[in-house]
């Protein structure tokens, strides 16, 4: 066995003790993350090796206009649980939600964290930034918002905006908006990687920061901002009820009989068919099946899309990416009919002043079957009776 892989072994085996789990659990959840951002084969045993030996990664974590939700969804993560991951995982330099410090202490920690670590650590931004009268709606130890996002994003090797308020600017930023509550992208001038949701699931948000530690830098994202491995797919795609959607199948009013059979919530304005997310696919809170608002019978409000979450009527329909449901479905159990007798057929034509057509449709019905058409079309031929079907 090589030196490295020696040492990478030795390492491992420390983590299994700081971390209270076996090795093999480790490595599962290694292949798990690489599998969840799509990385090529070979990307687990990097994760693994990263995560085992580098130094932990300085993260310093600042809340600005939001209700602590993304702080409150990490807080319920159990792979690794939270303790795990701030004490082995990641060294979380400042906090204001989880620090047991306040006041002064809390923001010398932090200026000493950014300046042990410049160039390296990791920013995170939790909630929208007011910008209206130069920020006044926002201070913390006597800074504004703006200020602070600016002075830790100088010198930070990363910024990532994490929950909707500071993807997009979420519901604060909600008309009439009267703080001007603005994105921290749009603060900072550029796009940056951002994990919407109300909240966002934690897995997306460990995964982008266990990619910063193994390969130095974050993950591919897309036009938004947003890393793809979670947000390139509809989540009308993945979707429990999807096959209700493709039958026609649809809950009318809540309570009614759809919706306790667990029929598509599209027209009670579920806006998956517009939302890219992977909430059915990774779930919420690691409680089982079925742990994401679909799944329990609300609609999807598309809290991870700009325009839509916060500002899109929940009763509104969603507006179809992929496909259109026609204006009319079959019925779940179509009745049979007992099709037209000779009788029926004879009365409608008699009706109609049509007895020829009555006598075709009765012959149709005996089995009568026509004569072929002669060989040669020019030579005249002498009419045959045709021959009667067999009953």
């Amino acid at each position: 066995m090589s030196e490295n892989k020696v040492k990478s072994s030795e390492n491992i085996a420390m983590l299994e003790n700081r971390l209270g789990i076996s090795r093999r659990s480790f490595l599962q959840l290694c292949a798990a993350m690489a599998a969840t951002m799509g990385l090529p084969p070979g990307a687990d045993a990097a994760i693994a090796a990263a995560v085992a030996s580098k130094k932990r990664p300085s993260v310093i974590w600042l809340h600005f206009q939001e209700c602590t939700g993304c702080t409150e969804s990490l807080l319920r993560a159990e792979h690794p649980t939270l303790e795990k991951l701030i004490l082995d995982v990641i060294s979380l330099d400042y906090h204001e939600t989880l620090f047991a410090a306040a006041g002064h202490q809390v923001e010398a920690a932090r200026r000493l964290a950014m300046k042990e670590n410049k160039g390296k650590y990791l920013l995170v931004v939790e909630g929208a930034i007011p910008t209206k009268d130069k920020g006044i709606y926002c201070k913390i130890g006597g800074q504004t918002a703006i200020d602070m996002l600016k002075e830790c994003a100088a010198d930070a090797g990363a910024v990532v905006a994490i929950g909707s308020c500071s993807s997009w600017g979420g519901m604060p930023s909600t008309g009439p908006n009267p703080t001007g509550s603005s994105s921290a992208g749009e603060v900072l001038g550029k796009v940056i990687p951002n994990i919407p949701g109300c909240p966002p699931n934690p897995y997306n948000f460990l995964s982008t920061v266990v990619h910063f530690l193994t390969f130095g830098k974050l993950p591919e994202v897309d036009h938004l901002g947003r890393p793809k491995f979670a947000y390139s797919r509809l989540i009308h795609e993945n979707c429990e009820r999807r096959a209700h959607f493709d039958a026609g199948r649809f809950a009318m009013e809540f309570g009614d009989v759809g919706h306790r059979k667990g029929y598509c919530l599209y027209k009670l304005g579920c806006k998956g068919p517009e939302t890219y997310a992977n909430c059915p696919a990774i779930l919420f809170g690691d409680v089982g099946n079925a742990s994401w608002p679909v799944g329990t019978g609300h609609p999807c409000i598309g809290c991870t899309e700009k325009g839509i979450g916060f500002t899109k009527p929940i009763h509104a329909l969603a507006d179809l990416k992929n496909v259109t449901p026609p204006l009319g479905f079959p019925r779940i159990v179509e009745e049979q009919g007992s099709g037209a007798t000779i009788a029926s057929v004879a009365v409608v034509a008699g009706a109609a002043g049509a007895a020829v057509g009555a006598a075709a449709a009765m012959a149709h019905n005996l089995g009568k079957v026509t004569v072929p058409p002669p060989e040669n079309p020019g030579k005249s031929e002498a009419k045959k009776e045709p021959e009667r079907a067999e009953p």
